[in-house]
């Protein structure tokens, strides 16, 4: 609220300074939001009342850069794995956003069940700048171990100058 206040007092003339303003009051309305959604509980409502899909779908309307979701609709998952499905994709869109410079996230979810056992894909791309890796903070290397405490994996595809690539597959039978 004080951005915004702060906001309005600009002159008209100060552009870039408005549009930081504007930036700070966005994000600040964001971080809102989502503390809202911890202080609920563990994960978002959406994601508890509706599924994996509504909650990726309030994670794209929120996102500052634009996101296309390709996810089949419908169908309630495990929800230890909507949960860390959920949060794969949070955070590959925040580090889109702060550190990729990316103009586009693609998210696509798939629940293959050709295997002995079915398992569920996420796979969130970005046209950013790449250079991500598991080292570079917690964030990452976080999702990894709550993959891994599924028996899932998430593996990274960041080269410099391609964007990033984060893949995380769960098991669905063991997960229940």
């Amino acid at each position: 609220m004080r951005a915004r206040i702060a906001r309005a007092a600009v002159p008209p003339e100060s552009g870039a300074l408005r549009e930081r303003l504007d930036a700070l009051a966005s994000e600040a309305a964001t971080a809102m939001t989502e503390l809202r959604e911890l202080a609920r509980g563990i994960h978002p409502p959406a994601l508890a009342q509706g599924g994996l899909l509504p909650a990726l779908n309030a994670l794209a309307r929120r996102s500052r850069v634009p996101v296309r979701i390709k996810a089949p609709a419908g169908r309630r998952l495990p929800e230890p794995v909507e949960v860390a499905a959920y949060y794969v994709v949070a955070e590959a869109l925040t580090n889109a956003t702060k550190h990729a410079e990316a103009s586009i996230v693609t998210v696509e979810v798939e629940i293959d069940t050709t295997p002995a056992d079915a398992v569920l894909r996420v796979q969130v791309r970005d046209d950013g700048r790449g250079g991500a890796h598991f080292t570079g903070g917690s964030g990452l290397l976080g999702l990894k171990d709550r993959v891994d405490t599924l028996g899932g994996r998430l593996a990274l595809h960041s080269r410099p100058g391609t964007g990033t690539a984060v893949l995380a597959e769960f098991p669905l039978q063991h997960t229940a």
